[in-house]
């Protein structure tokens, strides 16, 4: 089993490199964005491999760092989600913002890597949720609130609010942030009012 490789870039593909290790090429598929930050041909480079065995092929694929990696193989474990789709998630965020979009239950932003349509990107959040805070320094409360907004067992001023504040074109993260300090703020009892007129000073602060 490979699980890193250190040597020359070799050649690029669409979605591949060719790592020469003393000699021998091997080829690396990977997201779009780890291969942006690969050297040109004839540099040094390591890349962390995940190797994926099957009965008619040996495939392997490269990330920047173990993170990314640990990210892939998470997404694996999706129904409905092959390599390829893992991939292409990675390509459109980097393993940070993935943490922070599942953690967040940001739907949105993992759909908008290609192949990902609404179905997958619900399953990659619910699915995933429990593992996002482990990779992620967001304020467990604001998660929470996100978990509470997205499954609507928030208390109704803050839903409404939230609700609100993303009919005015902020993003559900944004949202439920600004709504989240604007209650922190207001304490308990307050309105929906006071949070989107509290929430909305967050956002322009």
């Amino acid at each position: 089993m490979i699980g890193k490789l250190k040597g020359v870039i070799d050649s690029y593909g669409p979605d591949w490199v060719i790592v020469d290790v003393h000699g021998v090429g091997y080829v690396v598929h990977c997201s779009s964005r780890t291969l942006q930050a690969l050297p040109a041909a004839g540099e040094a480079a390591v890349l962390s491999i995940e190797t994926m065995v099957r009965e008619d092929m040996i495939r392997l694929f490269g990330f920047a760092n173990d993170l990314e990696r640990e990210w892939f193989r998470l997404l694996l474990g999706v129904q409905g989600v092959g390599a390829k789709v893992a991939l292409s998630v990675l390509s459109a965020l980097k393993a940070s913002d993935l943490a922070n979009a599942i953690a967040l239950r940001d739907k949105a932003a993992i759909g908008r890597a290609n192949g990902v349509g609404p179905k997958v990107a619900e399953r990659i959040v619910t699915e995933l949720k429990d593992k996002a805070p482990g990779f992620t320094d967001i304020d467990p409360m604001l998660s929470k609130l996100a978990g509470d907004v997205d499954e609507k067992r928030a208390p109704g001023p803050i839903q409404d609010a939230i609700s609100a504040l993303t009919n005015l074109g902020y993003g559900q993260p944004q949202a439920a942030a600004a709504v989240h300090a604007a209650a922190q703020k207001a304490g308990e009892g307050a309105n929906t009012q006071q949070l989107i007129r509290l929430g909305l000073k967050e956002l322009s602060s």
